[in-house]
């Protein structure tokens, strides 16, 4: 029996789940959120222990969770808010690695089930490469289950020793779409006039600026842009270490790239946009090339991680680090319009085979239901 009306199996009270989210990447606060407003429109309790920055970016409590401020750091106090938190949980989603590791430690001596999503895969090197490996371990097995949003990521978890882990459906969270045709027509000549490319063609990048993204790599391809009639121009939208780096790059080769900072308008750019690139190390189910495909905008992303399962053939694809590959593949889109229109239509194709927010919810909830269920008699 499911737990799709507000009682549990014995007409008792209502289940009761605590999502835990870490530092929380925009994909796993924005996941979280949604599988929070499913979960409570389904009867479901549900309280959300994250930071208060994560709160007031995705207002947990407007969705019908209860919102419990748990820092992101392993210290004494936050681990005891999170077990205090926990005390009456039929069950403890944790999402992420530090998030499921101090999900672990607060449920120690608990039989309260817990269920890990793996969103992301962290990047380390050397003797902390050992320490990650370690908590990787310590999180696969303190799980009932792992859900992982790509398949290397469930394969990796097995690998750690997950008892069970399955591929996770992870929805997309609806993105605000124009409110009229008339709205549709003038977003990107709009966006285009602030940005300052009126006449040229637009780039598109949306990520943290870390070692890992691939920006080096994106900027050396900006190179072969230089000569095309009109120039095309690189946004990089986002924030991060490697931003003071990147801009003097821009600077002292004069590459025709600009760096916008951490945007709340992304689907507004995408739709100004002639291409939208992703040139990471590695990707699960990245927002920017599900946004990409659902705004008919041609990709050109790495083929790597959860990259090709998630977009098909409806984006080129690069081995990463390779600058001639990937410069000469947005190069080639922009001169053929046919194979721009091709994608456009692939991607629209592609997008339409993803999981739904409602298919998200119904899933992790037969999760819950398969964990939370009395065992049978006899």
């Amino acid at each position: 029996m499911s737990h799709v009306s507000s009682h549990s199996p014995h007409g008792q009270t209502p289940l009761h789940t605590v999502q835990v989210l870490g530092g929380g990447s925009a994909g796993s606060s924005a996941h979280v959120r949604s599988l929070a407003a499913g979960l409570a429109a389904r009867g479901v309790r549900v309280t959300v222990c994250a930071p208060d920055e994560a709160a007031r970016i995705y207002d947990f409590t407007a969705v019908g969770a209860r919102h419990v401020s748990v820092p992101r750091s392993g210290d004494p106090a936050s681990v005891a808010a999170l077990r205090a938190a926990c005390a009456d949980a039929d069950l403890v989603h944790a999402h992420g690695l530090h998030a499921a590791l101090r999900a672990a430690v607060a449920l120690t001596g608990r039989h309260t089930p817990l269920v890990v999503t793996w969103h992301t895969r962290a990047h380390a090197e050397g003797a902390r490469a050992r320490v990650l490996r370690l908590l990787e371990r310590r999180v696969a097995r303190a799980a009932a289950v792992v859900l992982g949003t790509s398949s290397d990521l469930v394969d990796r978890a097995r690998s750690r020793g997950a008892r069970d882990a399955r591929l996770a459906a992870v929805a997309l969270p609806a993105l605000r779409r124009a409110e009229t045709a008339e709205e549709a027509d003038s977003l990107p000549h709009k966006a285009r006039a602030e940005l300052g490319a009126v006449e040229r063609p637009l780039i598109l990048a949306v990520g943290a600026l870390e070692p890992n993204r691939g920006y080096d790599v994106l900027l050396d391809a900006t190179r072969a842009w230089r000569h095309l009639d009109p120039m095309p121009l690189l946004l990089v939208a986002g924030e991060g270490p490697e931003r003071a780096v990147l801009q003097r790059r821009i600077e002292d080769e004069r590459l025709p790239a600009r760096l916008i900072g951490r945007r709340d308008d992304v689907p507004e750019l995408l739709a100004a946009a002639d291409v939208a690139v992703l040139p990471s190390s590695w990707e699960s189910r990245s927002v920017l090339a599900q946004e990409a495909l659902h705004a008919r905008v041609p990709l050109v992303a790495t083929a790597v991680g959860g990259i090709p399962e998630l977009v098909g053939d409806a984006a080129e694809l690069v081995p990463y680090g390779d600058v001639d590959a990937l410069s000469s593949a947005v190069v080639r889109l922009l001169a053929n319009p046919v194979r721009r229109a091709e994608l456009a239509d692939k991607g629209a194709a592609q997008a339409a085979t993803w999981p739904t927010e409602d298919e998200t919810v119904t899933q992790v909830l037969s999760v819950y239901d398969e964990l939370t269920q009395p065992l049978p008699y006899g």
